[in-house]
């Protein structure tokens, strides 16, 4: 028997429909500050290509899950910090997904910036450049 398929779409808005999304302005009000932490999950490419936040820790998408996870060898200290986390993509779709997978592992005060870097590129806010290593 087929299941009902869903669409990237459709799961983009469940997740919206269940997470903390703020604004590029709020996201750029927490720059610098000591209680959160802004994650840039997009591919690094992506980041060579069109640089970064400033300050943004680039966490590939496809580790996110096992960085997060205290169980995990891969695991970081960054997510049990109890900061405020937010991520962010290129559009906001990836992001929406990540921090819904975040927030069904239990990781609290967990975010995503609506309208990805292409809306922070917009607004003109301040840009990172990140270099090829």
């Amino acid at each position: 028997m087929n299941k009902p398929r869903k669409t990237a779409e459709q799961l983009v808005a469940e997740a919206e429909a269940e997470i903390t999304t703020l604004s590029v302005d709020e996201t750029n009000a927490l720059l610098g500050s000591e209680d959160a932490t802004i994650f840039d999950i997009r591919d690094v490419r992506e980041l060579w290509r069109e640089g970064t936040i400033p300050g943004a820790v680039h966490t590939p998408r496809g580790m996110l899950e096992f960085w997060a996870d205290p169980e995990s060898p891969y695991h970081r200290d960054i997510f049990a910090s109890g900061k405020q986390l937010v991520f962010f993509c290129a559009s906001a779709w990836r992001s929406a997904l990540a921090a819904k997978a975040m927030q069904d592992m239990g990781v609290p005060n967990v975010a995503h910036m609506g309208g990805g870097f292409t809306a922070w590129k917009e607004k003109e806010f301040p840009i990172e450049a990140v270099e090829k290593k």
